[in-house]
């Protein structure tokens, strides 16, 4: 019993060390292949980007909600497609008709989703 607790210890830590890796190594990655500037005559802090260029006109550029409203319909159907991956994956093994049906209940209230994006209008893109 111990064996086999001591055992999932090695892989729990193991995925945590890991985890930890992938969310700090960046950091320290960039803190040691970052540039140092040595000059202090270089203004470029009060800049919105850091290309080298002067910016020209405002760097704050007022986007309108329905960018927003794309992103986020553009998303969810991301993240829909991630479950029907592994469901596609298993799909028909068993219960067929059951799967059938709830894989086109989840398609068709996606599929309302679409025209109710559509009817607001969030596919529109108009110029003021």
């Amino acid at each position: 019993m111990n064996d086999i607790l001591a055992g999932d210890l090695i892989y729990l830590f193991a995925f945590a060390f890991g985890g930890l890796a992938f969310a700090f190594g960046p950091f320290v990655i960039v803190y040691f292949l970052a540039p140092r500037w040595t000059r202090t005559t270089l203004d470029k802090t009060n800049q919105a980007i850091e290309c080298g260029m002067d910016p020209i006109g405002d760097a704050w550029i007022r986007y309108s909600a329905v960018y927003y409203l794309y992103a986020l319909v553009f998303v969810a159907f991301a993240v829909d497609v991630l479950f029907l991956i592994p469901v596609a994956l298993v799909y028909g093994r068993e219960f067929v008709i059951r799967d059938l049906v709830e894989l086109s209940l989840f398609i068709g209230i996606l599929s309302l989703v679409i025209v109710y994006a559509w009817k607001k209008g969030v596919f529109e893109w108009k110029r003021r």
